[in-house]
């Protein structure tokens, strides 16, 4: 007797993307035409695809009013969040310059107010210690870590590692904990998120080159990066992506340098992944799948 057996591929699929700003010119878009202008079918057709999907959120979501005095100070009403979660989105970090922009109330209520619309935030938390511990986004097909990291200094704002913090690990002590992950179990997936770089410049900094390689060869597996505003440089380093900048999501930044950007999905299998980039463009504020209409 012929006996047929089927192989089941068991994958999850991550999606991230980049710079999430829901204020400013984006807020006049949302009071005019409501969240929903913010989406488009095509958007929406990668997203919905995902098993989870993770965004910088680039500004406090919050009712505290407490703006710390800086050149450009963001804050998203709560309830626009039920947007993203409406759209798939499952995780929003948190680890950049942004999230403190109304003090450290704001930020841990934002924090409160991502969880209370249905998503999970990355990279903040009640002390240091915390905000940079690794989270661990699922164990199936196998073990995915997501690190987020803020690479820049917070402008006009004190270092108090023992009170409301976004996660600024010092450059060694992460390698060091890549390394430890990496060592604990060598099939696990490990991805840095890293807020860093050069605004409205279209190449990484050779510091961040050169950063980027002690990442990877400390046990990384991809580098999902964001700050600069623009799509940046995308290299492959010893077989792992290197994305310096996937650019913005939702923004209303006019210029053609920061219209350019990208989603990325990765698929992870049980022994590899495989990494998708989907080229997007911003018009109104809202992202759009290159050729969509």
């Amino acid at each position: 007797m012929l006996k047929c057996f089927i192989a089941l591929v068991v994958s999850t699929t991550i999606t991230f993307t980049g710079d999430i700003l829901l204020d400013r010119g984006v807020r006049r878009q949302i009071e005019a035409r409501g969240t929903e202008c913010l989406f488009t079918a095509g958007i929406d057709s990668v997203l919905r695809a995902s098993d989870f999907v993770v965004g910088n959120l680039e500004c406090p979501a919050t009712t505290v009013d407490a703006p710390t005095y800086k050149r450009f100070v963001f804050r998203a009403e709560p309830q626009w969040l039920d947007a993203l979660r409406t759209h798939h989105f499952t995780h929003l970090n948190l680890a950049n310059n942004h999230s403190v922009d109304q003090g450290r109330r704001g930020l841990e209520d934002t924090h409160r107010q991502v969880m209370a619309h249905g998503m999970t935030p990355l990279g903040a938390a009640a002390t240091q210690q915390e905000a940079q511990q690794p989270f661990l986004l699922t164990e199936s097909p196998r073990r995915v870590w997501l690190i987020p990291t803020l690479r820049l200094p917070l402008e006009n704002f004190p270092w108090l590692p023992q009170k409301w913090s976004v996660s600024q690990e010092d450059e060694n002590p992460l390698i060091a904990r890549i390394a430890s992950l990496r060592a604990a179990d060598s099939t696990a997936v490990i991805i840095v998120m890293p807020h860093w770089g050069w605004e409205h410049h279209e190449r990484p900094e050779p510091q961040q080159r050169y950063f980027a390689r002690r990442l990877v060869d400390a046990g990384a597996d991809a580098i999902i990066g964001h700050h600069p505003h623009t799509l940046q440089t995308i290299e492959t380093y010893r077989g792992r992506p290197i994305y310096y900048s996937i650019g913005n999501f939702i923004f209303d930044q006019q210029k053609p340098i920061n219209t350019r950007a990208c989603i990325v999905s990765i698929d992870i299998l049980s022994d590899s992944i495989v990494v998708r980039t989907h080229d997007i463009q911003i018009r109104n504020c809202a992202p759009i799948l290159m050729g969509e209409k």
